[in-house]
């Protein structure tokens, strides 16, 4: 598969204006999708999961800071792991000042099973600032489907999940995982605007990031301070 073909700018702006349809009618189709989001049921939380985080022993209400929601992304850091997951790394590498969430009444925090001991060197390596805790006292992971079971033993899955807060009641609103995380992510939704997309090889059309000797996305991912370039 070769690069994209090139044509005119009057033909381009043809084609552009077939897949602008295409675009506002998903766009279209995400705001409804995320309307039928926001009209799910919620479920209380009633059990008191502790955690441990910088300022010592915490319980899932502390983790809202004061504020009405609160996002947890569940990173993938099991307790015999000496570092976090690369992929992991790579979502939270994204994540910005967290001041427009906060203004909107919205938290947000990591969550790992790995003790908070080895969280806090691996955070500082990577030069995060977001707040991060440990549930290795709890099963707030397994729980909310972020590690399952196995004949392997507990497997990490990449997750995120959504808390509401009234009062002193924690309720949980939605959570989502694997795939269901591609277009939350910074580098993702860049990449998915260019011609070789995110260079991975499930996508269409086949081949195209080789065109030009692009490497494969994900098999070569790694941490941020182990790029050449």
């Amino acid at each position: 598969m070769g690069l994209p073909t090139a044509v005119t700018r009057e033909e381009w702006r043809a084609a552009r204006a077939e897949l602008l349809a295409l675009e506002k009618a998903a766009t279209r189709a995400r705001d409804a999708l995320n309307s039928r989001r926001r009209e799910l049921p919620m479920v209380e939380v009633d059990t008191a999961y502790v955690f441990e985080g910088p300022d010592g022993k915490a319980e899932l209400l502390d983790l809202f800071e004061g504020r009405a929601q609160l996002v947890v992304y569940h990173f993938m850091f099991a307790p015999d792991w000496d570092a976090g997951c690369r992929s992991c790394s790579a979502f939270l590498d994204q994540i910005g000042h967290l001041a427009h969430l906060r203004a909107r009444g919205t938290a947000f925090a990591a969550v790992s099973r790995a003790p908070f001991t080895k969280i806090l060197p691996f955070k500082a390596r990577m030069g995060w600032t977001v707040p991060w805790y440990s549930s290795y006292l709890s099963d707030f992971n397994q729980d909310f489907g972020a590690t399952v079971d196995s004949d392997e033993g507990p497997q990490e899955r990449p997750a995120l999940s959504c808390f509401l807060r009234e009062g002193e009641r924690v309720f949980h609103t939605y959570s989502t995982f694997d795939r269901g995380l591609d277009n939350i992510g910074f580098t993702t939704n860049l990449l998915d605007l260019t011609a070789l997309g995110r260079q991975e090889e499930w996508e269409k059309p086949a081949g195209r990031a080789s065109a030009l000797g692009a490497p494969a996305g994900s098999p070569r991912l790694r941490y941020h301070d182990e790029y050449a370039d």
